[in-house]
């Protein structure tokens, strides 16, 4: 009786390891519990409802695996397919579904007539981040007071920043003077065609000036 509180918190801590270290992934094989489940087939068809240990043995007959992929319907829905050709599909598709919300946002960069060096190369870095996780970028010149006077200083800037971002993006249209603001948008490279340059060595992360 004197063992029975030291083997108890013995398996408290045994526990905790094993939730810690719980596998990614849906569950598969024996790792399912329940009795009963409905079962889709290789080909997506639905099987049917069968017992758990049934269900398993006709995925391993099959060199399948027996992967549960709604663990909250009544009972359970498992499909019978390859655990890591699932994981590789489930993972491709979460890319693609990430890589279109990316492709939807559109992030903006300000700069300024007289820019000094190391501003300019901030907002760069900040824009080809922007760029290189697939958003599109716009980029707005704002003048201020009698700036509006060297308009051309103001396009010098805008497509001096064109060209130092060409290896990860292209200009959807000449820069633009609306207003006091000249404005211009980049779409990103396909993603295998972008390189970074600006972002290899970064010391520190700077705050980005409006």
């Amino acid at each position: 009786m004197g063992n029975m509180p030291f083997q108890g918190g013995g398996r408290r801590p045994g526990g905790g390891r094993r939730r810690y270290n719980q596998p990614r992934g849906p569950r598969k094989n024996e790792r399912i519990r329940v009795p009963e489940v409905r079962v889709i087939g290789p080909d997506g068809k639905q099987i049917g409802v069968m017992q758990t240990r049934e269900a398993l043995t006709l995925a391993k007959n099959n060199g399948l695996d027996l992967i549960e992929i709604s663990p909250t319907a009544r009972p359970p829905v498992c499909r019978i397919l390859d655990y890591g050709k699932y994981m590789y599909e489930q993972s491709k598709k979460e890319k693609e579904s990430k890589s279109h919300s990316s492709s939807q946002k559109l992030k903006e960069v300000k700069f300024r007539v007289r820019i000094e060096e190391h501003d300019y190369m901030t907002k760069l870095r900040r824009a080809e981040e922007f760029l290189d996780d697939g958003a599109k970028l716009k980029m707005t010149l704002m003048f201020r007071g009698r700036e509006m006077e060297h308009k051309d200083l103001g396009f010098d800037v805008v497509n001096r920043a064109v060209k130092d971002l060409a290896h990860v993006a292209n200009a959807d249209s000449p820069p633009k003077l609306v207003g006091r603001n000249i404005t211009l948008t980049m779409s990103p490279l396909p993603a295998n065609k972008r390189k970074l340059k600006y972002n290899m060595h970064v010391g520190e992360d700077e705050d980005e000036e409006e």
